[in-house]
This record gives C-alpha cells, sequence and structure tokens, in this order.
C-alpha cells in the first residue's frame, strides 16, 4: 500500500487538487505496479502565515 504525502501552500483550486492526486497515482501505478485502489495520496495544506523560506513566512512575500 502506497502512501504519498505531499506538502503544499494552500490556495489551488479543487480542480488542480483533482488533477495532482490523479497524476500522482498514476506514476505510482506506473512505477511500482501498485493498483490504484491501494495507492494513498495525503495532502497537507498549509496557509502562507504557516510557513517560511529563509526566516520570512510566504505571507510576508511581496
Amino acid at each position: 500500500m502506497p502512501i504519498v504525502n505531499i506538502q503544499l501552500i494552500a490556495g489551488r483550486s479543487q480542480e488542480q487538487l483533482k488533477a495532482l492526486v490523479a497524476d500522482v497515482t498514476a506514476a505510482v501505478v506506473k512505477d511500482t505496479g501498485a493498483p490504484a485502489e491501494h495507492v494513498h495520496v495525503i495532502l497537507d495544506e498549509m496557509q502562507k502565515n504557516r510557513y517560511s523560506v529563509g526566516g520570512v513566512l510566504k505571507s510576508d512575500e511581496k
């Protein structure tokens, strides 16, 4: 049972997220041979004020 955990900043549309999980599932099936119904994809969305790069919150970027 492959489990894929994807962390990303919130703000993508439902259609984008659906496409992402479909593409990731297809890649795992192709590369591992696991059946699609056994592939678990977890999306962990973070708000921009809860994620920083180089000490700067993404919500403070211009």
